[in-house]
């Protein structure tokens, strides 16, 4: 399995694809939350339906989002990622590196808006809070308000199934949603991927920060998940359908009971997607949670949970850490941020924080 490191299950009937449940044809809350928790336990992937998101919106932003990559580069330079200090905008195809290798898709990054903090504050992941860039009206109109609508429902639905996450693990159902905290960062990329090169990837073997992401994959095939023993299997397009997986942040907090799965994307042809990547306040705390003994010990069982690992830090990519293989999750949600954009855009870091780069060069 190139990219990914071996995981094997054991003591667990195996998922041979990406389930499709609705969140609407249920007994009860509380047995599609064992349902969902299961499956984020086994694989963590699943394709919603019912979800409640209008078709109408996401059919708006996908146009929208064709509109845009229609752009002469001149244009979508109005609000290039290279200018902000807060990674936010438009980024040419092969911007971004995901494990020290090129993707090939270009794409909008939006982030939740906060006040600007000073730029020497420490702990200095704070300096990841800031506004967006938005194209003008001139050349784009409408994107601001349209992506108020994509981030009230992505958001409404992420609470949704972060309830049944918290009942299927035996926490109350509100237990994540009062973790967020106060300046919940989360994410949207809306992201364009012309036919992949062979040997690339449109964006190669990885697992998400935070803690889930809400995909509309559109239709046009290319995502692709690692199963254990199975390789790399391909995420159905369901219509309607919206792809759930989880960040490391549950990883990291449920002890590796549930599992941020490797993932990638491989396409034959042009593939549009937009993705919610729902996160919290940059302080909140990836320690272990309180959780009963036999979530620890359904862990120990499995050589897969056990040797389930995370995404390197630059610097141990650069010392020749294996992809997705770290034992050392970040302590906060705003570490872990930090080290995505250290590792997936050196150049940016350099040029708009380059006191912090040379202090962790120094550290190395």
């Amino acid at each position: 399995m190139p990219g990914v490191p071996p995981r094997v299950a054991s003591g667990l009937m195996p998922i041979t694809e990406i389930p499709v449940v609705s969140l609407a044809a249920v007994e009860s809350e509380t047995a599609l939350a064992n349902t969902l928790t299961d499956i984020f336990h086994r694989i963590g992937f699943v394709v919603v339906v019912d979800h409640g998101v209008p078709a109408a919106l996401l059919d708006e932003v996908f146009s929208s989002m064709e509109r845009f990559f229609s752009l002469s580069d001149e244009q979508k330079r109005s609000i290039d990622k290279l200018d902000s200090p807060w990674f936010r905008g438009w980024e040419a195809v092969g911007s971004e590196y995901t494990n020290n290798r090129r993707d090939e898709r270009e794409q909008i990054d939006l982030w939740s808006e906060w006040p600007t903090r000073p730029s020497d504050i420490e702990p200095h992941y704070l300096r990841l809070l800031g506004p967006n860039q938005w194209p003008p009206d001139d050349i784009h109109p409408g994107l601001e308000a349209l992506m108020r609508d994509w981030y009230l429902e992505m958001g409404d639905l992420a609470d949704r199934l972060l309830s049944l996450i918290a009942v299927g693990l035996g926490l109350a159902a509100d237990h994540f949603t009062w973790m967020l905290g106060s300046e919940p960062m989360s994410l949207t990329k809306l992201i364009h991927y012309p036919p992949t090169p062979v040997g690339a990837a449109g964006v190669n073997a990885h697992h998400d920060a935070g803690f889930l992401t809400v995909l509309d994959a559109g239709p046009t095939p290319g995502l692709e998940v690692a199963f254990p023993d199975q390789g790399w299997v391909k995420v159905p397009s369901i219509e309607g359908g919206l792809v759930i997986n989880l960040g490391e942040n549950l990883q990291a907090m449920t002890g590796n009971y549930l599992v941020a799965t490797p993932h990638r994307v491989v396409t034959a042809d042009e593939r549009f997607s937009a993705g919610y990547f729902h996160g919290s306040s940059l302080d909140v705390s990836l320690a272990p949670l309180q959780l009963n003994p036999r979530f620890a010990a359904a862990v120990e069982a499995s050589d897969y949970h056990r040797s389930a690992g995370f995404m390197a830090r630059k610097e141990e990519t650069e010392a020749g850490t294996e992809e997705m293989a770290s034992e050392r999750p970040a302590a906060t949600y705003g570490e872990q941020l930090w080290n995505y954009f250290s590792r997936s855009y050196p150049d940016n870091m350099a040029r708009h924080h380059p006191d912090v780069t040379a202090t962790e060069q120094r550290h190395d």
